[in-house]
């Protein structure tokens, strides 16, 4: 069976809470607009008018989140190491066919869990409450039919 990291840490995980919500509130503070990752890149790459660029702030967005990861990757010498799951073997074709339907899922539902999740519910957003609460029940039963009805899971 698949191995998972299982190692509890609360505090690396309330520093990144934390971190996110910052960084969320400082982005609705200063530029006036929602963090919501699917939104802000289908920004960068929205088709415009032939001389209308995206706006700076969107792409430095996306890049700093790719910078990071290459950041964790030179301070930690692997991204798997205590970050990620491990010797998980899945076809490159089911993982294609699981980032389309997120990104699917993102259009469906209007943004991800980012938009409605970290920014929607702290502002009260009916909509965003509906939709991540959809979230999280579909995740539940994704992780279930992966786990019971295919075997792809490695928690038991």
């Amino acid at each position: 069976m698949t191995e998972f990291a299982t190692e509890f840490t609360p505090v690396a995980a309330a520093i990144g809470g934390a971190l996110i919500g910052l960084a969320a509130a400082l982005m609705l503070l200063f530029e006036g607009r929602i963090a919501g990752i699917s939104g802000i890149l289908d920004g960068v790459f929205r088709r415009r008018g032939d001389e209308e660029a995206p706006p700076a702030w969107q792409a430095v967005f996306i890049g700093g989140m790719a910078l990071g990861g290459l950041v964790l990757l030179v301070v930690q010498g692997s991204v798997e190491r205590d970050f990620v799951m491990t010797n998980l073997e899945l076809s490159p074709l089911l993982v294609i066919v699981a980032g389309l339907l997120v990104g699917f899922g993102t259009r469906l539902g209007s943004g991800c869990t980012s938009g409605h999740g970290v920014c929607g519910i702290p502002r009260l957003s009916g909509r965003s409450i509906v939709a991540t609460l959809t979230f999280m029940a579909v995740a539940v039963a994704t992780v279930f039919v992966t786990n019971h009805v295919f075997g792809f899971g490695g928690l038991s």
